[in-house]
């Protein structure tokens, strides 16, 4: 499949006079060039076209004939149309990698929080993930205290380094003494470090914890080095809080 543009270029490419957007759409879906799930792919079409006309003025692919129809600019030629093709082929397979990515990333989180779970269950905690994310993976309690639980699940990088983010919205919504944040460590031996809700906020306050996506998340970065863990940088040891379940009380 190819985008509505490139699609329009190829049609109106064979059909060598200008066409209303709807037929456009009408030959693309017959030739089964574009694939949509809209209610009106032609509004698509004609809002694309007309992006290209509007920011590449003289540049663009397509000229409007007159309300409606549109055919190819003579300035445009098939090399131009080739290195679109080529772009596009490129993008796709950048949202490919970054959906692959994204999906990976999610199933590696939830095996995270189901891997606590256990943890929890095996000392004594009735655990479970909540069934919608707001900012908590996990509610526990335990003696009649209730526990809040966010897990971040992180693989050791090529720099020997985990790296796990915050949202600061949801740090600050759930800002209580009883939140715990558990990072699960995944490499040859998984490790956990447990942090309370306190910890987190004296690291920020320390700067061993740093604001990135213009003030939209904290990022963590954590390393274990012959057997204890260090937060930020290679001074703060937070080896206590390394597989230190009892830290959750």
């Amino acid at each position: 499949m190819t985008s509505f543009k490139l699609a329009a270029l190829k049609i109106l490419r064979e059909a060598k006079e200008p066409l209303h957007y709807e037929e456009i759409t009408k030959r693309a879906l017959e030739n089964n060039l574009v694939e949509t799930s809209g209610a009106t792919p032609e509004s698509t079409m004609n809002a694309q076209i007309s992006v290209d006309l509007k920011t590449k003025g003289l540049n663009s692919a397509f000229i409007r004939t007159k309300p409606g129809f549109f055919t190819l600019n003579p300035n445009f030629t098939e090399k131009k149309q080739e290195e679109e093709e080529k772009q596009q082929t490129i993008e796709e397979e950048i949202i490919e990698e970054e959906t692959k990515e994204l999906i990976s990333t999610q199933y590696i989180g939830k095996a995270g929080e189901h891997l606590v779970v256990s943890e929890l269950l095996f000392r004594g905690y009735n655990a479970s993930v909540m069934s919608v994310d707001e900012g908590l993976d996990i509610v526990a309690t335990k003696d009649e205290h209730l526990y809040n639980i966010q897990v971040k699940t992180s693989t050791e990088n090529k720099f020997n380094y985990y790296v796990c983010d915050i949202r600061i919205s949801s740090f600050e919504k759930h800002n209580r003494n009883n939140t715990f944040y558990i990072f699960v460590l995944k490499s040859d031996k998984t490790n956990f470090l447990i942090l309370p809700y306190i910890e987190i906020q004296k690291n920020i306050d320390q700067k061993n914890i740093l604001v990135i996506n213009k003030g939209k998340k904290y990022r963590v970065n954590i390393r274990i080095r012959e057997g204890k863990l260090f937060l930020g940088n290679k001074e703060n040891d937070m080896s206590y809080y390394m597989n230190n379940w009892s830290s959750i009380k």
